[in-house]
């Protein structure tokens, strides 16, 4: 990333919101791997990682790929919510953002008829 023609380095520790909420995904993913009665060895094969990867996933480590989180996630037959995370239906900001931008009042692109009693094709408006 550049700044001013300067070399700004990207920072290696997310704020804290994003990690308490990849801990929360961990745990999440975790309870999710118990609830389906999955060992961390079955998850981590069908993710195609490491036992130890995935158990950085569980622990909400955000170093780990979101490439693997969502390999992970996709073992756990959980892939479709992940890809409706930023859908509209779930942008409640960039939805009322959106509808507030949307014009008053639209008209029509038609054209207005000619003044010689003529439409546009022609044809007697009288």
């Amino acid at each position: 990333m550049c700044h001013e023609g300067n070399i700004v380095p990207t920072p290696t520790t997310p704020p804290g919101k994003v990690r308490r909420a990849l801990r929360t995904l961990g745990n999440d993913i975790r309870d999710a791997r118990k609830r389906r009665a999955l060992s961390m060895e079955t998850v981590a094969d069908r993710a195609f990682t490491s036992r130890k990867t995935l158990q950085r996933i569980e622990q909400g480590d955000h170093g780990v790929s979101i490439g693997i989180y969502a390999s992970v996630i996709n073992a756990l037959g959980l892939l479709d919510r992940l890809a409706e995370l930023a859908g509209p239906s779930n942008d409640v900001i960039g939805m009322e953002l959106a509808n507030a931008s949307l014009p008053k009042r639209v008209r029509s692109k038609n054209a207005s008829p000619k003044k010689d009693g003529n439409d546009k094709d022609g044809r007697d408006n009288q």
